[in-house]
């Protein structure tokens, strides 16, 4: 495996936890003057900028909810990714299993503080 695979492309989405995400749909919709790109009710909501970039708002299920928001960083295969990663010791939550999504993919991990991350990579 060469270091590429363990090459960020950059950031695809910054995300806020939210413990209601209707009101905060409400919220960001307002504050940022647009429609959400996506929304799936109860779950999850986005916005993507002219740029590319998305902002999210998601509403873990259970004991999931954490204060911290979290990043998605971009790369262009997520499970050589984590294969890499994971050899070089970062932990990942699930053992490091791929997340298939309609809109992409992704593995969660947690850094040594506690931070939460994603790596992603859109369909």
């Amino acid at each position: 495996m060469t270091t590429a695979t363990l090459q960020a492309r950059g950031i695809d989405a910054s995300y806020y936890m939210t413990k209601d995400l209707a009101k905060a749909t409400a919220y960001y919709s307002e504050l940022l003057g647009i429609e959400p790109s996506m929304h799936v009710p109860g779950v999850v909501t986005e916005y993507t900028f002219p740029g590319g970039e998305t902002f999210g708002i998601y509403q873990p299920g259970g004991d999931g909810f954490y204060t911290s928001g979290g990043v998605m960083f971009a790369v262009d295969d997520v499970a050589a990714f984590v294969a890499a990663a994971s050899a070089r010791g970062v932990a990942f939550d699930d053992g490091g299993n791929v997340s298939e999504q309609p809109t992409c993919q992704m593995a969660f991990g947690t850094d040594p503080e506690g931070n939460h991350f994603i790596i992603h990579k859109r369909k």
